[in-house]
């Protein structure tokens, strides 16, 4: 939607996940979609975010962006014309020991500084024009603080956190910002060698929170209520974040922000997209255009798509890009 309704703007999604959800869908979903991934992967320079993280390495040269960039209209053409892929690929898992490798090998002068040169990659890819427009970047990344993840976290400018409405995300939230920005009282031991302090003692930019993005499981009355008890919790704990550090969020340091005016500006919920959600994913379709029929076939099964739902799960998602 966001390209959709930014037709002047490259819009280019780097899926940083091994599992390439986001990829297969944006491929159209489904089998096709699984098969045409695997030919990515398996070409002599993936066209995936493995080669171009490869060949950064190896060969210092990624200038030709058309080796690693997909069209997705090409391939699914549901999509808009304005929209590129650099696909996901589960030898992401296989490739980080050597980023890792790499990352901490002995600095060879005083100007070579190898930990920043393999946590930028992706971050030079997002500092270019792509194919003569102004271009946005949408980096999907991996829930677990892998090296490839750090490399994701540090490409980008603004932080989408999705919160689930459940304790151990509450508890998560502490967790990010440790991991991000360190914990208050760092270890005399292992502290410098954290994520956190390498960032600090290279001088290197993180991303700003942007959004917080609530996920609705259910709209049972029951639940809902339950819902909103842990969601609740969730704004009012990363409000307290909010009031300790405010450069940590966008345009945090400019306002001095209410509970509730924190919520407003910072807090986007989304919610449970069922059988629209399910035939998104499937067929690589996006809910702007579920409007002709009501049934499709997911593998072998008939799903039937509520008209109604649709246009509520496309409303939230009209709302969340007019945020961004």
């Amino acid at each position: 939607m966001y390209a959709q309704k930014n037709p002047d703007r490259n819009v280019v999604v780097i899926d940083m996940c091994p599992q390439a959800n986001s990829s297969m869908m944006l491929m159209g979903g489904g089998t096709e979609a699984e098969s045409r991934l695997q030919t990515l992967i398996t070409a002599d320079t993936p066209k995936t975010v493995v080669g171009y993280l490869t060949d950064s390495v190896l060969k210092n040269d990624t200038s030709d962006l058309n080796k690693y960039l997909l069209k997705l209209s090409e391939s699914n053409t549901k999509m808009p014309e304005n929209i590129f892929l650099v696909s996901g690929d589960g030898n992401l898992e296989l490739i980080a020991p050597l980023l890792s490798e790499r990352a901490d090998a002995t600095p060879l002068s005083s100007t070579d500084s190898p930990w920043v040169e393999i946590h930028t990659i992706i971050k030079k890819l997002t500092e270019r024009t792509i194919f003569g427009k102004p271009t946005t970047f949408f980096i999907d990344t991996n829930p677990s603080f892998s090296i490839y993840t750090q490399i994701a976290i540090l490409s980008g400018q603004k932080l989408l956190v999705p919160i689930n409405a459940d304790d151990s995300s509450i508890y998560a939230i502490s967790g990010l910002f440790n991991l991000i920005w360190g914990s208050e009282k760092s270890h005399p031991v292992y502290g410098r060698y954290t994520f956190a302090a390498k960032v600090d003692n290279f001088g290197m930019e993180r991303p700003k929170i942007a959004l917080l993005l609530g996920n609705r499981f259910t709209q049972k009355i029951g639940a809902a209520q339950a819902f909103k008890a842990l969601s609740n919790e969730a704004v009012r704990k990363m409000f307290g974040e909010y009031e300790k550090n405010k450069s940590r969020f966008v345009d945090g340091e400019n306002h001095n922000y209410s509970q509730q005016e924190f919520e407003e500006v910072y807090s986007c919920e989304l919610r449970d997209f069922n059988s629209a959600g399910v035939v998104a994913a499937n067929q690589g379709l996006p809910l702007s255009q579920m409007l002709a029929q009501r049934y499709y076939m997911v593998y072998d099964k008939e799903i039937q798509v509520s008209q109604d739902q649709r246009k509520k799960c496309h409303e939230v998602i009209e709302k969340l890009v007019e945020k961004l």
